[in-house]
C-alpha cells in the first residue's frame, strides 16, 4: 500500500474532523453522523481511521478527566 499524497490526507482530514463535529453536536449519537462515518471510512485508509476514533476516544477521556477530575479507587484495606 502506497502512502497518501497531499489531495488525500487532506480529504481524509477533512471527513475526520466533519465526523467528530458531528458526533460533538450530537453527543457521540454515531446512528445520527452514520453518512459522516461512510465518508471517513471511504476517504481514509483503515488503519488511520483506527487510529483516529482511538485518538478521539483518549481525547475526550483526557478531556473529562481535566475537568471532572481523578478520584483513585479506594484499594483494599491493609
Amino acid at each position: 500500500m502506497s502512502a497518501p499524497d497531499s489531495n488525500q490526507r487532506k480529504a481524509c482530514w477533512g471527513t475526520r474532523d466533519e465526523l467528530w463535529k458531528c458526533l460533538d453536536y450530537n453527543q457521540d449519537n454515531a446512528a445520527s453522523c452514520e453518512k459522516f462515518q461512510k465518508e471517513f471510512e471511504a476517504s481514509c485508509p483503515a488503519q488511520w481511521v483506527k487510529y483516529f476514533t482511538k485518538r478521539r476516544d483518549f481525547l475526550k477521556y483526557k478531556e473529562k478527566m481535566q475537568t471532572e477530575g481523578f478520584e483513585p479507587a479506594a484499594g483494599p484495606k491493609s
